[in-house]
């Protein structure tokens, strides 16, 4: 029987499914609300330009822009999710869109600089909202294959983040501030799927405040702790390291290799293509292999080809990157299970810890790396984080948590 995502036939589906059966109806919206919810926040990043020579702003300006969007969009994330594992929240996802909505439309009238600082606020808030909570949703959809639940999720977020510059140049760059509205529009779509999403959620049994209290961890806590410090080590390697391709990279083509602005960019979407790639992979894997070997592999086993890109000429410049791109991206949603099953009961304050940590630390990683570009140059900023990856030397101080047991439960 098909699955929908009708009020009461889902609700019925979600407790008459067995375990083992995979929501994929519910898995999909999540994953399409994810695409609009990111391709919305790529987009203000892509308008900067746009906004700094309409408000006349100077860089500083447009870094405190950067720093509003990214403090709501990443701090509040552990606190929504640990606020919903205690008191589930069904409409909370299109509730939280709401907030991304307004930001949008604030932004496409704001008359001063004050008033796009608010207006970033609120895209950050949505933002904030809808990842802890979805990829709570994600992992109940999942039917005990949490990692290729995420990992679909997470695609949804790298297509949006792809697909907001493309929109950004074709729609508001020629159009300017006024056409940022029309993207309302993807505001409103991830709304009405976000309250379909929320009627299952509803009826699910997760939604139920005695089936939230989960069983405890069997480590000791000062054992998961100190885990927890490790995967977040990990995340910083993986993030910062994201940081100077995505930042960057076109920049160090164009300064080494001589390329235009134009082949430089195709480069870059090349890179993306293999991240999304990877992003699809290292869940399922993870689910067959394990996540620790997955973690294993996908940070520091990308260290050699970290280590030589730096002195390749463009052809395997372009081969390390695709490799570099499908591998690296394969850990985050290995990450995210392991680590929700090493804290059971806890799916929304990890996935608001991780999402938010990382999503902080590719704003900060930009910032530093374009520092010491300055200092010294985008060649010398790859040389150093080559080195990054050998961080994952501390997966050796991760417990094996996913042999004699089962995956544990939303």
């Amino acid at each position: 029987m098909e699955t929908r995502l009708d009020p009461r036939a889902a609700g019925a589906a979600a407790i008459a499914a067995p375990a083992s059966r995979t929501l994929y109806p519910v898995l999909g919206a999540i994953s399409f609300s994810h695409m609009l919810n990111d391709m919305i926040q790529s987009l203000i990043l892509a308008i900067y330009p746009m906004l700094k020579d309409e408000f006349s702003l100077s860089f500083m300006q447009i870094g405190l822009i950067t720093l509003t969007y990214q403090i709501t969009a990443s701090m509040l994330q552990p606190v929504i999710g640990l606020y919903t594992d205690k008191r589930p929240q069904p409409y909370s996802l299109p509730i939280g869109m709401g907030f991304t909505l307004f930001g949008i439309v604030l932004m496409s009238v704001a008359p001063t600089f004050p008033l796009l600082l608010v207006a970033a606020a609120f895209v950050g808030c949505g933002s904030s909202v809808f990842h802890p909570e979805s990829s709570r949703v994600a992992r109940m959809a999942s039917g005990g294959r949490h990692g290729l639940a995420q990992s679909l999720f997470q695609v949804g977020g790298n297509a949006g983040t792809a697909l907001g510059p493309l929109l950004a140049a074709l729609i508001v760059i020629p159009r300017g501030q006024p056409s940022i509205a029309w993207f309302s529009a993807a505001a409103l779509v991830a709304i009405v799927v976000l309250v379909q999403v929320g009627h299952w959620y509803r009826h699910h049994p997760s939604a139920k405040k005695k089936a939230v209290a989960a069983s405890h961890a069997t480590l000791p806590r000062r054992r998961v702790m100190f885990a927890i410090g490790v995967l977040v080590m990990l995340v910083f390697s993986k993030y910062f390291y994201l940081a100077s391709i995505n930042s960057y990279y076109t920049f160090y083509l164009i300064d080494k290799f001589h390329l235009s602005v134009q082949s430089a960019q195709v480069h870059l979407f090349v890179f993306l293509a293999a991240v999304a790639a990877g992003t699809v992979i290292g869940g399922p894997v993870g689910d067959r292999i394990g996540r620790k070997v997955v973690i294993w592999g996908s940070i520091l086993g990308i260290a050699p080809f970290t280590l030589l890109l730096p002195y390749a000429n463009l052809f395997w410049t372009t081969v390390l990157t695709v490799i570099i791109g499908i591998v690296l991206a394969s850990a985050f949603a290995a990450i995210i299970v392991y680590a929700q099953e090493l804290i059971p009961g806890k799916v929304g304050t990890i996935a608001g810890l991780f999402y938010g940590f990382a999503f902080g630390l590719g704003g900060i990683g930009a910032a530093v790396l374009g520092q010491l570009a300055d200092a010294t140059s985008i060649e010398f900023v790859y040389k150093v984080c080559s080195f990054l990856p050998l961080i994952g030397v501390l997966t050796v101080f991760l417990p094996n948590i996913e042999h004699g047991r089962p995956a544990a439960k939303a």
